[in-house]
């Protein structure tokens, strides 16, 4: 299944529904992303912290859309500031996860084994 790490609280906020765009410096390679499972870590994932093996799966969402994040957007990203320059993540059909799984949490979008019903 195809995974994103996102910083707690952050993973929490998206599958509750409070956060509804993921902002990134990049875009994914093509559109949509269906069945995306977000994975919230720790700490900030960087070259030189690659991956994080708390990871603890929180929802599945959906990305239809991507387009340039717009001062007006900082509610809806759960940020404490604008910048120019990023990605908003349009996210969607969210499904909340239960019961925690322990998943491992990596940097981009990357592929992981997680059965969900």
């Amino acid at each position: 299944m195809l995974a994103l790490s996102i910083v707690d609280p952050h993973g929490s906020n998206i599958a509750v529904g409070r956060k509804t765009l993921e902002v990134r410096s990049w875009r994914p390679e093509s559109l949509p992303v269906r069945d995306l499972l977000i994975v919230e870590n720790s700490r900030f994932l960087s070259a030189e912290n690659p991956i994080d093996l708390g990871g603890k799966a929180v929802a599945i969402v959906d990305v239809e859309e991507v387009h340039e994040w717009q001062p007006s957007e900082v509610e809806a990203a759960c940020s404490n500031g604008w910048e120019p320059g990023y990605w908003a993540w349009s996210l969607s059909n969210v499904r909340l996860i239960t019961n925690g799984a322990i998943v491992l949490a990596k940097r981009k979008l990357y592929e992981v084994e997680f059965a969900h019903a």
